[in-house]
């Protein structure tokens, strides 16, 4: 259905009663949602964004969604705020875990070889969210790799949510949060704390240490230059159309050494939309070109 300004006001939401949200409004924030972050919201994600959204009026004081979009436009950091609360997080410590398995099995002891003369390995987690995936990487770098002290090893973790980035970095978590971690895991990589921290684990300094954690919008450009071994960029492009799809998965290529890994979302696929890998199956890639 056809957006149109001159369409009546809606409340998208009855438990947020309160604001007027036009069909105008829907669209200069999803053009802007997509410009920013190259995320399509569809018709479908309405009230959501009316949800999330109501809640910075609120905050703000702001008595409807023209002001609150006047305020985007200029105010950087509440750009920052908007993208945040419209991006979804969703995510846990070895989720897809053939993923994990297939690292440890095959592409660590691979690049253990190849890589013998640099010593030297790199892996980005892209779209990292609050850091379960990178933190799980990291403990199966150091599962296979050992210690590896004359290793030059280092896992690059971006989201575009800042504040999502901060907790991740922060490397603490409700102990509820393990359920996907074995117990052999727990032991040795998290530290269980006590008195006021009851409840909460924190990520043992030696994964922590492999991790550098930043704010990214991959639809700017990068300030790293790779080469990198292993890409992991899962549950992230279901947000994009095929044509921002096939500039991401591009410029992945480029940053990627030859035969090196990209690990998509069980969701996701390359047809149609990358020749410059081959899959390896169950969402699993190597650059071939």
């Amino acid at each position: 259905m056809a957006l149109t300004a001159g369409a009546a006001p809606v409340q998208a939401d009855p438990t947020e009663a309160g604001f007027v949200f036009t069909d105008a409004d829907f669209d200069k924030i999803r053009r802007l949602i997509k410009a920013q972050t190259g995320i399509h919201l569809s018709d479908a994600k309405r009230s959501l964004v009316y949800s999330r959204l109501g809640r910075r009026l609120r905050a703000l004081g702001l008595s409807d969604f023209t002001s609150y979009y006047a305020r985007v436009e200029t105010d950087p950091e509440e750009l920052m705020r908007c993208i945040n609360a419209i991006t979804t997080n969703l995510t846990a410590f070895f989720r897809e875990p053939h993923h994990f398995d297939y690292l440890a099995e095959t592409v660590l002891p691979e690049l253990r070889r190849k890589n013998a003369g640099s010593h030297r390995l790199r892996i980005w987690s892209a779209g990292c969210s609050t850091g379960e995936e990178p933190y799980s990487i990291a403990m199966v770098v150091r599962e296979v790799m050992g210690a590896a002290r004359d290793w030059d090893i280092k896992i690059l973790a971006t989201d575009l949510d800042s504040d999502v980035v901060a907790k991740a970095a922060s490397g603490i978590y409700e102990e509820r949060r393990l359920e996907g971690v074995s117990e052999q895991r727990r032991r040795r990589w998290f530290r269980r704390g006590r008195g006021a921290n009851a409840g909460k684990v924190r990520i043992a300094d030696e994964i922590r240490g492999l991790i550098t954690f930043r704010q990214l919008n991959l639809m700017h450009p990068w300030p790293m230059r790779g080469p990198f071994d292993v890409i992991f960029c899962r549950n992230v492009v279901i947000y994009f159309d095929k044509d921002t799809q096939r500039r991401l998965f591009d410029r992945y290529a480029d940053i990627l050494g030859a035969q090196r890994y990209l690990f998509i979302g069980h969701s996701e696929s390359l047809h149609r939309v990358s020749e410059r890998f081959q899959s390896l199956g169950k969402t699993m890639y190597r650059k071939i070109r």
